[in-house]
């Protein structure tokens, strides 16, 4: 009796829905507009914060920026013609997006504290069955991965860590809450995160050290501001925002000759070493800031104020290894002891490609996890498809990432195929769609191929490889050549499934 009472309870709990889009960040957000461009309105948006945004929700600590230019990091289907200036800061980022979803009224499609405890693919039915943080049961005909490979902060275990009084945060946590005027920082990372924050920290602080492990490759910053006249007539006319849009992108993608010929980089590095000399009195304190890889190896960051603060009497910049923290104190591995009041991590996010999109399971064909499935390296269809889950859809998936243009520009390629996807799913009269194993398996060797010879791949060790050295992040060349190979599906690439009995079809 109790058993049936349970199955009851649990039908009662269940809703269906067409398209479950995990995460409101932007790629949530664009797959949402688009498929209510195209009619489509049976979907929902699973969002486990109190709120739109993903990275740009997470990321409010001081100077936090884009290091795309604003144009390009906005939506061609939805644009914002009054950008402040070339380089946005998160608050106006944040604003763009919060008028996407009053404008597209995406607030009832979207179900906010919100989250996928697990993914399961019932295959007599071809559809999705997701587990809710509320207990109740989703279920999906189509998923669409929208969580972006970076929003699990990387917080390094530091011996003595549970020892420290002070106060701990991350950056992508930051406590505005807490002052810290007077008081004496240690930051340790210098990435993307912390070359923002610093320069806008060190004015506030008794005394800031900077824990580097690592130097970082940082060029200088575009600040100009957009004219009135210029907004005007990005406003009025849409053609000439779309040639400045697509000057911007041409210029974007002219960096990818040195990355994958990295023999010319040399002339790009001279140059921001000079910068660097530029920028930086001290000619030990500048040496120890110019990196002793290729540059491109790693991300190349953007700022005009990151050198300049280690001009500042009251910052440090610190090498040495950290050894252990006291109840006040950090120690460096060269035994020297210095007091702090604070410890800020600007230590970026897990990129383990095995929890790649999310850290719940995900079964897909004959209880395959998709963490097991990636045990070796996250990898699949143009980082959309993934062969043995059908119907799951990614945004930004595996070998999709930039490191030179926009990644909205990505996030749109992919989202225009997702719907080809499902539109060959509906003429056919089929349920599900995947990607067949041998179409995967020859475009990933073809990526892996690619990258060999790149900049990528010159020695160094960054967030974009695995254990081993494979990268499985980056897109290895042209966003344009993407864009075309991703324009038209291919229906050869793929198997469809129909309810009756998993049949196959070309």
């Amino acid at each position: 009796m109790d058993q049936m009472q349970d199955q009851t309870l649990q039908k009662l709990n269940e809703q269906k829905i067409q398209v479950a889009i995990i995460g409101g960040g932007f790629g949530g957000i664009a797959m949402a507009i688009r498929l209510l461009q195209s009619g489509i309105r049976d979907f929902i948006i699973l969002e486990k914060s109190n709120d739109f945004g993903g990275t740009w929700r997470e990321n409010r600590y001081p100077g936090a920026a884009c290091d795309v230019q604003s144009h390009m990091y906005s939506l061609s289907f939805a644009p914002k013609t009054d950008w402040s200036k070339r380089y946005a800061e998160a608050p106006e980022i944040f604003d763009y997006i919060k008028s996407l979803i009053t404008q597209f009224n995406l607030a009832q499609y979207t179900q906010l504290q919100c989250e996928v405890l697990s993914a399961e693919y019932q295959e007599q039915e071809c559809q999705w069955q997701l587990s809710l943080n509320d207990q109740s049961t989703l279920i999906a005909q189509y998923v669409v991965f929208a969580s972006g490979p970076l929003h699990v902060p990387q917080i390094p275990h530091i011996k003595g860590i549970e020892n420290f009084k002070g106060k701990v945060f991350h950056s992508s946590q930051w406590d505005h809450n807490y002052s810290l005027y007077g008081k004496t920082v240690a930051s340790i990372g210098t990435g993307g995160s912390a070359i923002q924050y610093i320069p806008e920290i060190a004015p506030q602080t008794e005394k800031l050290y900077v824990f580097q492990r690592t130097a970082a490759w940082v060029i200088p910053r575009d600040e100009r501001v957009y004219k009135s006249l210029e907004k005007k007539l990005f406003a009025k006319y849409d053609w000439f925002r779309k040639l400045h849009r697509a000057r911007l992108y041409w210029s974007n993608e002219s960096r990818v000759v040195p990355i994958v010929k990295p023999f010319t980089m040399k002339y790009a590095q001279k140059l921001a070493e000079l910068f660097i000399r530029h920028q930086v009195k001290d000619k030990e304190i500048a040496k120890k800031l110019i990196p002793d890889y290729i540059m491109g190896c790693k991300r190349i960051l953007v700022s005009n104020k990151y050198f300049p603060a280690f001009n500042r009497k009251n910052v440090e910049l610190v090498t040495e290894g950290i050894q252990e923290l006291t109840a006040d104190s950090i120690i460096s591995k060269d035994g020297r002891i210095r007091k702090i009041d604070c410890l800020i991590y600007g230590t970026g996010f897990i990129t383990d490609p095995r929890i790649y999109l999310k850290s719940f399971n995900c079964k897909g064909l004959n209880g395959l996890e998709l963490k097991d499935a990636w045990q070796n390296g996250a990898e699949s269809f143009y980082g959309i498809s993934t062969k043995g889950f059908p119907n799951l859809f990614q945004l930004l998936g595996p070998n999709t990432v930039l490191a030179h243009n926009s990644v909205i520009f990505m996030i749109e390629s992919q989202v225009e195929y997702i719907l080809q996807m499902m539109d060959l799913v509906k003429r056919s009269h089929s349920q599900a769609i995947v990607v067949k194993d041998q179409v995967q398996d020859q475009f990933n060797q073809n990526v892996q191929d690619m990258m060999d010879g790149t900049v990528w791949q010159s020695g160094c060790v960054s967030w974009y490889q695995q254990d081993g050295g494979k990268n499985f992040a980056l897109w290895p060349t042209y966003t344009w050549k993407y864009w075309l190979n991703t324009k038209k599906l291919n229906p050869a690439d793929y198997l469809l499934y129909t309810k009756s009995a998993q049949n196959h079809a070309a």
